[in-house]
């Protein structure tokens, strides 16, 4: 129905289909990025503490940048593919040639 008078359609809309998938309340490829460099910091230096040092440290930004922007990883790496598109000093300009038909 439609029209002034038409009475509006009620549709669910789910929670989790909108939440972004964090792992510890950081988004999940940040929380295994920093697993992954304390596992390297332990095992570059052959220290425990240096390793728990360096995932907490990437676990807090990863916490911070998650309830900032759920999207900034995903802007970051998008910026970095598309590099011209992003900075304007390397943008290519498009030339374009009209002609009379």
């Amino acid at each position: 129905m439609s029209g002034p008078h038409a009475k509006p359609e009620c549709r669910p809309v789910y929670k989790a289909l909108h939440r972004p998938l964090t792992v510890c309340g950081v988004d999940r490829r940040l929380f295994f990025l920093a697993l992954l460099m304390g596992a390297a910091t332990f095992n570059l230096f052959y220290s425990f503490a240096a390793g728990l040092l360096m995932f907490f440290g990437l676990y807090a930004f990863g916490l911070w940048a998650t309830k900032r922007d759920t999207e900034m990883l995903r802007i970051l790496l998008a910026s970095s593919r598309f590099r011209t598109r992003y900075d304007a000093a390397k943008h290519q300009p498009v030339v374009i040639e009209v002609r009379p038909c």
